[in-house]
Parts: C-alpha cells; sequence; structure tokens
C-alpha cells in the first residue's frame, strides 16, 4: 500500500538531537507495523503536494505547532486539499493538528479549549453504541486506549455527517470517522513517551507547572501507540480497497 504523509510542521530544531524530525517518527511506526509500505512525505506547509491524488492509496496528515484557524496561506491552502480529499473518497487519517483540521475543513469548528494544555498520556474511552458498526477495525472488547496527547485546540462541533467514536473528560471528541473516508484521532501514535517529556520540558515557558507535573507523571503508564498504528493502516486499506 501507498500511503502519503502530509507534513504540517517540523520537530522544532532543539528536539531533532535526540528526537530526529516527523518523517523518522512516521517511518519507525508504520514500518514496524507493516515493513511492505510505501512511504511518501510532502512539505504541504511548504507548498508541496501530490502531482495526482492518487500518487498514494491513503493519506495521513500530521500535527502542528499552528492552529487550524490561523489566517494563514499554507492552511488555507490545506484546508481546501483537504476537503478534496473527502469530496474525492480518498482514504485520509489525521492526527491532531489534522484531525482538527478534518472538522474544519468540512464545516465543524475548533477552538482554543478553555480547559488549557493537554499534555503526557491520555486514555480515551470507546462510545460502544457505535463502535462495532462505525469501526470494525477495532477490537470490539476494548473499553478504552491511550495516547500521547499534546495540545491546546480542540474539536467543539463535529462536521457533518461525523461519528464519535471515543473521548474523555478533557476531550470529548478525541476520536471520530467522517463520511466513509476520513478518520480523526487527536492523539498522536508517533510519539514515544521519551519526546513527550522532552517536548513539555521545552515548553516550560508556556505551559502551566501543575499540568506539567501532571503530564511527566502520566508518563509512567503505556501508550498503545502500536494498536492505534495497526487500526490506522487497518482503516486505510479497507477504505483503499472500496475507492
Amino acid at each position: 500500500m501507498r500511503v502519503g504523509v502530509l507534513l504540517c510542521d517540523d520537530v522544532t530544531l532543539e528536539l531533532q538531537v535526540d528526537h530526529l524530525n516527523y518523517p523518522n517518527m512516521f517511518e519507525s511506526i508504520l514500518l514496524k507495523a507493516d515493513p511492505s509500505l510505501s512511504l511518501t512525505f510532502y512539505r504541504v506547509m511548504d507548498g508541496q503536494y501530490p502531482s495526482d491524488i492518487n500518487e498514494c492509496d491513503g493519506y495521513i496528515i500530521s500535527g502542528s505547532r499552528f492552529s487550524v484557524y490561523d489566517d494563514l496561506p499554507w492552511i488555507r491552502r490545506f484546508e481546501a486539499f483537504v476537503l478534496m480529499l473527502y469530496t474525492l473518497k480518498k482514504p485520509t487519517v489525521g492526527i491532531c493538528f489534522g484531525h482538527q483540521m478534518m472538522a474544519q475543513a468540512l464545516g465543524g469548528e475548533v477552538e482554543r479549549s478553555t480547559k488549557g494544555w493537554g499534555v503526557g498520556i491520555a486514555t480515551s474511552e470507546f462510545l460502544k453504541d457505535d463502535i462495532a458498526q462505525s469501526a470494525p477495525w477495532v477490537d470490539p472488547n476494548l473499553d478504552d486506549f491511550s495516547l500521547v496527547v499534546s495540545h491546546q485546540d480542540q474539536v467543539s462541533i463535529l462536521p457533518p455527517d461525523s461519528k464519535p467514536l471515543a473521548g474523555n473528560s478533557f476531550c470529548p471528541l478525541s476520536m471520530f470517522t467522517v463520511g466513509g473516508n476520513f478518520l480523526a484521532i487527536q492523539g498522536h501514535p508517533e510519539f514515544s513517551r521519551d519526546y513527550s517529556h522532552d517536548l513539555m520540558e521545552f515548553r516550560r515557558d508556556r505551559i502551566p507547572q501543575d499540568v506539567i507535573s501532571a503530564g511527566q507523571a502520566s508518563l509512567s503508564r503505556q501508550a498503545d501507540s502500536e494498536r492505534v498504528t495497526g487500526w490506522i493502516l487497518a482503516f486505510l486499506r479497507h477504505h483503499a480497497a472500496k475507492s
């Protein structure tokens, strides 16, 4: 399967020394799950896009330090591209910024949360009534899953034709689908716990001390990164086969 990763940012240079950049993070989790994958990276924040939308069987949208509502030319262009992916029924998975862009591009709403920063490892509970029908690629016996998170913005209103799949009291809409071809996930399966730790340390100037302390403590828990990566690839394969 050919997967295109739409890059919306870089890891800050100070942290690249120990953690490399987003392409390395995605390669690590995706190729571990399926070494036969063909990965192509597009720096959409620099205006790099597929010359043909069918260059890849499906796409993954990365996270970003930017907000989807920032009035920047590259974000507005990218929003139009995400709408095109949806209209042409191209299987796509959005992570963090990508999750939020899916909502905004299709008529939902994203805003800076009054709850502040979400950092560390967060656990989301499944909405059981919807899982079996809306997400057959998820084990129906699971009650929840945990991922590294790092965000202030949240999806506050889902776009039309959406189905919420999971959430928690801090982030009620942490996973949802839109139509048959979009899957949105707030957490980061590509982030390691070590990177989460160092990212919190790097952002001490903007994240409250008590939030960082709780976030660092949460890193004692395991994240379900490999499991969620498996869901992402199963979702892309399932919908790519139908398109």
